[in-house]
């Protein structure tokens, strides 16, 4: 059930379209386009606001002498840095990050640069303060949303203090400077909630996708169980009950040996019953023919087995229904050794003898072993899938598991009688 249940939905994710960025992480397929939609956002945006302050600092500063160049070149160098990284979609977090920091620090030492500067102009903006929202828009790529909150509402604060203490409080730069810090409160406000609503909506977005696939998972194996169920029961109803009541009204030889022959067709249905495809020729194949059938099935199952070949000379052709049963017998016991030893010393042998004429197919694992008479009678793996298809044919199984490992034996020989 859980194999199915895995099967499904490998199945469903597989009919999401998939990119680079999908296959990273599939539970975040919209979230990873929005962070990338915020960064392509943030980079042009960035360089927009950026051009108009760096225009500004090409006019009179108000930075005292040797203040304005490196004081420029401080904050002009993260900024370039942010808009390339954003618009690449690389390393975009981090110089954000560096941004952001450099900036607050830059309005840290603003009344220091601009002791003793010309004197400021109360309609007239310093150029530092058109990248106040350019930092809050930095902190949207860098950093969490209350780290975001603390820096829209300081980085704007900080700058009417700093501009405050650059004046030395003067009445007429009151007003206008608590306008700049009430549109730059409002425009980062209104920049980090656009964020933090398309990140909301990405992140339910995919946990409704990911609901939705696993309900259709969780639908898709239960209709597998029941489809399942409902083959299982017709079998035993049509298969399994007909060769019953044919061999208890058997009383001719003929009548027997046509008991036997639905007896043995049940048994092999039995088998592979989880196989939808009909059985195929009973052309007989070379012995050598069942390592390549196996190495074959093991790598559909992801598993790399280079099967050890000791075929003599003179080997009996094996028919080819017990080919496909030694196969898949000995394919269930390479499952088995993969699911509860985890494939510790999986080995395969192929043997083939001339007298008697037949072969024997032995997979051996290392594992922890186990007790075969304990297993329980609903666990179909070895009786249905090793046992019954190996008696369906006329071969034999035997299991021997003990601490050091366990080894399952499969054998046909060519005069065997049914």
């Amino acid at each position: 059930m859980v194999e199915t249940e895995r099967s499904v939905l490998d199945e469903a994710w597989g009919r999401i379209p998939h990119t680079r960025e999908v296959q990273a992480e599939q539970g975040s397929f919209t979230q990873t386009r929005i962070e990338r939609v915020i960064t392509l956002i943030v980079g042009p945006g960035s360089l927009v606001l950026g051009a108009q302050a760096f225009a500004a600092a090409f006019g009179p500063g108000d930075e005292a002498d040797g203040w304005h160049v490196p004081l420029v070149v401080a904050v002009f160098l993260p900024l370039v840095a942010m808009v390339v990284a954003c618009s690449l979609g690389r390393f975009a977090r981090v110089f954000s990050g560096v941004f952001a920091v450099v900036f607050l620090l830059a309005l840290v030492v603003w009344p220091v640069a601009t002791a003793g500067g010309p004197a400021p102009v109360p309609t007239e903006n310093p150029w530092i303060f058109y990248l106040v929202n350019v930092a809050t828009v930095a902190t949207i790529v860098a950093f969490p949303l209350w780290l975001q909150v603390a820096w829209t509402i300081a980085t704007p604060v900080m700058f009417g203090i700093v501009r405050m203490i650059q004046v030395g409080g003067r009445g007429d730069f009151v007003v206008p400077i608590a306008l700049d810090v009430s549109f730059a409160l409002i425009l980062g406000s209104v920049l980090v909630t656009l964020g933090w609503m398309y990140r909301s909506i990405a992140a339910n977005v995919d946990q409704a996708r990911a609901s939705a696939v696993s309900s259709y998972a969780s639908a898709a194996a239960t209709a597998a169980t029941e489809h399942e169920r409902v083959a299982v029961a017709a079998l035993m109803h049509d298969s399994v009950l007909g060769a019953l009541l044919a061999a208890e009204r058997a009383s001719t030889p003929r009548e027997r040996t046509l008991a036997v022959s639905m007896a043995r067709e049940a048994l092999t249905r039995l088998a592979n019953a989880e196989k939808d495809s009909l059985e195929g020729s009973d052309e007989p194949v070379p012995a050598v023919r069942l390592a390549d059938d196996i190495e074959t099935a093991a790598r559909e199952l992801g598993v790399e087995l280079s099967v050890v070949r000791r075929v003599e000379e003179g080997t009996p052709r094996v028919p080819g229904r017990v080919a496909r049963a030694l196969v898949l017998a000995a394919m269930q016991a390479v499952a088995n050794a993969v699911q509860h030893a985890d494939a510790q010393g999986l080995t395969v042998q192929l043997s083939g003898h001339a007298a008697p004429g037949g072969v024997a197919v032995r997979v051996r694992d290392t594992g922890p072993g186990f007790d075969v008479a304990a297993i329980p009678p609903d666990r179909l793996g070895i009786r249905g899938s090793i046992d019954a298809r190996l008696a369906a044919v006329g071969g034999r199984s035997e299991i021997d598991s003990q601490a050091g490992g366990t080894t399952v034996t499969l054998e046909w020989e060519s005069g065997d009688r049914w």
